[in-house]
């Protein structure tokens, strides 16, 4: 293998399986929820890489020597 080869990983998230799978369940009449209930892991992974962006943002920030 060579060393300067980029390695490129595929996969699906749980926040995407959970998305399908709640639409699945939503569609097939399993839950009643609502459409925000159903679609929620999307924003809420949104949030979250906000969230730890800016955690990383601020640390670099007042880290600087």
């Amino acid at each position: 293998m060579n060393e300067s080869s980029p390695t490129i990983v595929r996969g699906t998230s749980l926040p995407t399986l959970l998305t399908v799978l709640f639409v699945a369940l939503k569609l097939c009449g399993v839950i009643s929820w609502s459409w925000w209930w159903v679609l929620s892991p999307i924003p809420i992974t949104i949030g979250v890489a906000i969230i730890a962006l800016a955690v990383v943002f601020t640390v670099l920030m007042f880290n600087k020597e």
